[in-house]
């Protein structure tokens, strides 16, 4: 029984709408099968909350008297970006202090602005006629800025790998610290909570598509970058490693620190947790299976990052099921394994989500243009070349 996205925010518009997480679609699919489920539920809400590295937030501060076109901008010793306009700027989470290191970056400036805490701006200009002042040292709080809003370039990765250490040697990876010999792995996902794991073609995600963006509203604004839709897909049309992403847009001055977390990963950087929820609406039978998909169904594939290389040596594939059971076989070893990202928090954001539409706070928007489908596009490596090659 098909659904237009019409009828459905007719439903959300009625307080009618059944509105369920992807844990309760499966469960539903499990014992009404999935016609039963496909006909009796309208929206499934899904969550992940992970670090994403590509992360940011464009800022405008407003002209001082008199004002500054700013060339070098620093925001708690943090540089920010100042290649734009005189008080515009990006500040991106991987970006470390110049005074604190790796304990203190991009990503705990936008978390401070976030728990209302002041922030040090600094600036520095050559210096024009319309933009005189060669330098300012102020404080800022998010309320004080005009417009404040985060613009990731990628979020949301689609299944992602489950990293290991073949090596002598521990490592520090941004999927966290790996021991030597397979002593332990490490994966980023939430599995069937996942929102590209739930539309894994794509079908009703793109942009234009609403999203709870770090306990904001927000949208899906681009393709995220590195979006790779021809990655190897098993028989439900899953990718088994890392696939789809997106870029998403949304007012930091509507996001929660319960949403978003800064974090220094040891010996690697700073990075930041993002929470993602996107709403799928249950258009047919076809869609509904996917979201029925459990984390018994969903593999993701076993990297040896202990090998320092582009393409990293395939160990196999092991389903999420087996990952949150704290142990996988790696070369005939029993290797533990845990997460990087947060299944409680996941599951946090698929129900508060859950709870906004039911309460009609927001429809569902079908998207103006569907991100790159399996077959259009992948991505291309950096390959080093001299001047006298080209």
């Amino acid at each position: 029984m098909a659904k237009s996205w019409e009828e459905i925010n007719a439903r959300i518009a009625a307080g009618e709408a059944v509105v369920v997480t992807a844990e309760e679609f499966a469960e539903i699919a499990a014992a009404e099968g999935v016609k039963g489920a496909a006909k009796r539920v309208d929206v499934v809400t899904t969550g992940t909350f992970g670090p994403m590295c590509s992360s940011g937030v464009m800022l405008n501060f407003g002209h001082s008297d008199p004002p500054i076109k700013m060339g070098r901008i620093w925001l708690n010793d943090v540089p920010a970006y100042g290649g734009l306009a005189a008080v515009d700027t990006y500040l991106g989470v991987t970006e470390p202090s110049e005074t604190k290191g790796l304990e203190y970056g991009g990503a705990h400036v936008i978390e401070d602005l976030i728990r209302g805490k002041r922030v040090h701006l600094r600036a520095t200009s050559y210096g024009t006629d319309c933009y005189p002042r060669t330098e300012i040292d102020t404080w800022v709080g998010l309320e004080d800025l005009n417009q404040a809003y985060f613009f990731n370039p990628r979020n949301a990765y689609q299944n992602y790998a489950v990293a290991v250490n073949s090596s002598d040697q521990p490592i520090y990876t941004y999927l966290g610290p790996l021991l030597p010999r397979f002593g332990n792995g490490t994966f980023c996902s939430a599995g069937a909570l996942s929102p590209l794991l739930n539309d894994p073609t794509y079908r009703t995600i793109g942009v234009g598509t609403r999203a709870f963006v770090a306990g904001a509203p927000g949208y899906v604004a681009w393709q995220g970058t590195q979006h790779n839709p021809n990655q190897n897909r098993d028989e439900h049309g899953v990718p088994t490693g890392p696939a789809g992403t997106i870029a998403v847009i949304a007012d930091l001055k509507q996001a929660s620190p319960e949403f978003f977390s800064a974090a220094t990963m040891t010996r690697y950087g700073v990075s930041s947790f993002v929470g993602i929820g996107i709403p799928i609406p249950v258009l047919d039978e076809d869609l509904a299976a996917q979201l029925a998909l459990t984390d018994a169904d969903l593999s993701a594939t076993i990297f040896d990052y202990g090998v320092a290389r582009r393409s990293r040596p395939a160990l196999g594939q092991v389903t999420y099921a087996q990952l949150h059971g704290g142990a996988i076989t790696v070369a005939g070893k029993r290797v533990p394994v845990g997460p990087i990202s947060s299944l409680a928090k996941a599951r946090a954001i698929a129900a508060e989500l859950k709870r906004w539409v039911s309460e009609r706070r927001w429809k569902l928007t079908e998207p103006y243009e569907l991100l790159p489908q399996p077959g259009t596009q992948s991505t291309k490596p950096l390959e080093i070349r001299s001047e006298e090659a080209i």
